[in-house]
């Protein structure tokens, strides 16, 4: 049964300490969530073929933390991936579900990436638990039963926030 993993970029730089926001990169406390998030996923058995990574920094910068846990994931970065709207996003999950890919992973900025992770945990009705504004480095995992993503099933969450003072 294919997979789907959905996980937004870690905590990045401020916009005022980089001249561009696509070139804003992760602040120490990203590269440890991310580390982190990784990690939780590795332990939770969590495998992808396919990444789906938006092309700026940050996003490649947080794939580059957990990547070794997925060695074998092939990667692509479009364009369209950065600042993607839950419907884009959607898209490119779903074409890259019929060009074959089993298990995808894809990391990506709000506000697309929290609303598509909030959309398909209704469709599991697997709400509980899963963060409000999907912070930075959070994660869940679905099956996906149908190809058309209409019935997910939520194997995994992973919030960064869970447990902080």
């Amino acid at each position: 049964m294919p997979s789907l993993i959905i996980m937004r970029h870690a905590k990045a730089v401020d916009r005022m300490e980089a001249e561009d926001d696509f070139d804003r990169g992760l602040t120490p406390r990203g590269r440890s969530d991310a580390k982190r998030a990784g990690d939780e996923r590795a332990a939770a058995g969590l495998i992808a073929d396919t990444a789906l990574v938006s092309p700026a920094r940050r996003t490649l910068e947080t794939w580059k933390a957990v990547s070794h846990h997925f060695p074998n994931a092939r990667v692509e970065s479009p364009t369209a991936l950065y600042h993607a709207s839950q419907e884009m996003l959607e898209r490119a999950v779903t074409e890259a579900l019929d060009a074959g890919a089993k298990a995808i992973i894809l990391v990506g900025h709000n506000p697309g990436i929290g609303a598509f992770a909030h959309a398909l945990a209704a469709r599991s009705e697997a709400l509980e638990g899963v963060p409000y504004g999907w912070p930075t480095s959070a994660a869940v995992a679905f099956d996906l039963p149908t190809p058309d993503l209409s019935e997910p099933v939520r194997t995994f969450l992973f919030n960064p926030k869970a447990g902080r003072d």
